[in-house]
């Protein structure tokens, strides 16, 4: 399978931590229930907070901007309360595939996961 992987980098307002972990969980359940082209999405909060990372998997970029618009409202409310630091996707050759082991993510620890 050809899949499409996305890592985004996001930092967290001050104060807003438990928000970011509501919706984050929204996020989560609506891609369970929506959501059919979505293979992996993992989200990683570091121990103050502060930032998180999201580590994605799809079976196609089609299917991500399907995740996108099943998020509705959840992805505004989520930009609201932090700033999204950096972005890396690809796919196809598996040397250039996005991971998290690219990423320093010592510091993060997994606070939701969804695999299929």
């Amino acid at each position: 399978m050809n899949r499409f992987q996305a890592v985004v980098r996001f930092e967290i307002h001050a104060g807003k931590e438990e928000e970011f972990r509501r919706i984050a969980a929204n996020m989560i359940r609506l891609t369970r229930e929506k959501d059919t082209g979505t293979l992996r999405l993992d989200i990683f909060v570091n121990d103050d907070g502060s930032e998180a990372v999201f580590y994605e998997e799809f079976v196609s970029p089609e299917a991500r901007l399907d995740h996108l618009a099943n998020m509705g409202t959840h992805v505004a409310d989520m930009l609201a309360i932090g700033n999204m630091r950096a972005e890396v996707w690809t796919h196809g050759d598996h040397a250039l595939r996005a991971s998290v082991q690219g990423f320093d993510v010592r510091f993060y620890t997994p606070f939701l996961r969804l695999k299929a």
